[in-house]
């Protein structure tokens, strides 16, 4: 076998013979030679043996789960009989001391060890244990929820369906017609004012929400009590308040054919409480319809399904949990989150569900099939307020981080983040209604407005408006004097309520709005 010229010279200096034998003397193979890692690397004092020891060791370093809290990290410390800090040492230099005494413990017992969750303690795993905490998590069910999922499912795609078709029909118009509605549809909402406030509570106004008719407001505080506000006057309704709750609302949702099609008599209005439950309310009296239990914890935001049938309802008890209101029990109970959960919101299709909440992690569900489709892991705090696009496939979240996130399902990736608010983001909501611009002429064909600009609001005060297309602010509404908790949108394009700590619930509407 011959040598390559430019090793030659450096095998001489060595000492070692350069005359390999030839092939035809009885060559070597390459399965022939044994593999010999006991040797100096070149340029260092290291044997190689020893640097891939280190190597594995590093590997199996990474796979040991050790807590982000620091408080867990020291409790598992002290547990090993280790100092619980050294001098000098800061929140990451004891996790990785944390790791490597894990690694030593491993190495020495020969077993796979891990931290617990909720204690921080360690514990040793079996190989088959091991092998049993990859396996997927799944919540149990039984066949009703089954016979749900399928009718959801056959729901979905009709409306799945629709939607493909308007969107490629939208597609063929012509791009210099949409950008001119865009640019009407942005001129006009750079129109709004604060049009009229009222005073509803002796509390928060934690959640306001319109009524699918535009008619009515909703405006759940504190105090435990919802108020009906009619639409400009913000004067009360027939049935000025409603009593029930003993605690703080935490989320209000209007049935999808309320003050429409739904009889005043039936479930038209839910709510979440402080008292862990969800109510349901017509609009005939002042009391609740039905009361749901079963959360262990706060209720904070509610969602109808778009069929109407069923309810979603997020808790502090870190689940969020799905009713069928036909026959007003629980469906579901799905865990997943580590932390409380703040929000739901589901999809126009009725196919997917988002959750979120204080873990700073959101989860989007199939309703169908109860799997996780995609995980929104990008805000550094805690997620308050999450909303479906009209186009079934972004999702707004807005959390304490002071930004608002868009991500698109169909890449599964954030696609835009607005560094909305000087605070805390409270609420986001996008515009899903029919309406038209009013006082601007809409070209035949054009695309339905819904989608089309999403409004935020904060704990610095302000409601923002922004374009959907771009996400770049359209206008910043001032007029709480403390923080704002809750904001929404008319469909029909008119309106924008929003709803704070100074207890008052504010109407916003373009200057040259008639009314």
């Amino acid at each position: 076998m011959s040598v390559h010229p430019s090793r030659q010279g450096q095998l001489a200096e060595d000492g070692m013979s350069v005359d390999l034998p030839s092939p035809q003397g009885g060559g070597l193979y390459l399965e022939d030679i044994s593999l010999d890692n006991d040797y100096v690397m070149y340029g260092t004092n290291i044997k190689a043996q020893t640097y891939l020891e280190e190597l594995s060791r590093r590997r199996r370093a990474k796979q040991i789960a050790v807590p982000t809290d620091d408080l867990k990290v020291r409790a598992g410390l002290r547990e090993f009989g280790e100092p619980i800090t050294l001098f000098g040492e800061d929140k990451a230099d004891r996790r990785e001391r944390l790791r490597k005494v894990l690694l030593e413990r491993q190495e020495a017992a020969d077993e796979d060890v891990e931290m617990r969750s909720v204690t921080g303690s360690v514990r040793s795993v079996t190989g088959e244990e091991a092998e049993d905490e990859d396996e997927e998590f799944y919540t149990p069910g039984d066949e009703n929820i089954l016979e749900v999922r399928k009718q959801v499912a056959r729901y979905s795609l009709i409306c799945a369906r629709q939607r493909r078709v308007q969107q490629i029909k939208d597609a063929a118009f012509p791009l210099t017609k949409l950008v001119k509605q865009a640019r009407g549809l942005a001129e006009y909402l750079k129109t709004y004012a604060l049009m009229g406030t009222q005073f509803v509570a002796d509390r928060a106004v934690s959640s306001v929400r319109f009524s699918p008719n535009s008619e009515l407001i909703a405006a759940g505080s504190w105090t435990g009590s919802i108020r009906l506000l009619q639409v400009p006057t913000l004067e009360d309704d027939d049935i000025s308040i409603l009593r029930g709750h003993n605690d703080r609302i935490g989320g209000l949702a209007w049935h999808p054919e309320a003050t429409l099609s739904q009889s005043p008599n039936v479930v038209n209005l839910a709510s979440g409480g402080g008292d862990y439950t969800v109510r349901l309310w017509s609009l005939s009296q002042d009391t609740p319809l039905a009361t749901l239990q079963g959360h262990e914890g706060r209720v904070c935001r509610v969602a109808f399904h778009p069929s109407g049938r069923l309810l979603a309802s997020a808790s502090f008890d870190c689940t969020w949990r799905l009713w069928d209101l036909e026959m007003q029990q629980e469906l579901l109970m799905q865990e997943g989150h580590s932390k409380e959960v703040y929000c739901v919101a589901i999809q126009q299709d009725g196919a997917l569900l988002v959750s979120a909440g204080l873990d700073g992690i959101g989860r989007v569900w199939d309703i169908r099939t109860g799997r996780t489709i995609m995980v929104l892991d990008g805000h550094s705090r805690e997620i308050y307020g999450a909303d479906f696009s009209p186009d079934g496939y972004h999702i707004a979240t807005g959390s304490g981080d002071s930004s608002v996130k868009i991500w698109d399902i169909r890449k599964v990736r954030v696609s835009a983040t607005i560094p909305a608010h000087k605070s805390l983001v409270s609420d986001v909501r996008f515009f899903n209604g029919d309406g038209e611009i009013p006082g601007v002429t809409q070209e035949d064909g054009a695309p339905p407005l819904r989608g089309s600009y999403l409004a935020s609001s904060s704990y610095d005060g302000c409601v923002n408006i922004w374009k959907s297309d771009s996400w770049t602010l359209i206008k910043s509404l001032k007029g709480h004097s403390d923080k704002a908790m809750s904001v929404d949108i008319s469909s029909d394009c008119r309106f924008i309520a929003s709803s704070g700590w100074d207890r008052s619930v504010k109407l916003w509407a373009s200057e040259t709005i008639g009314l």
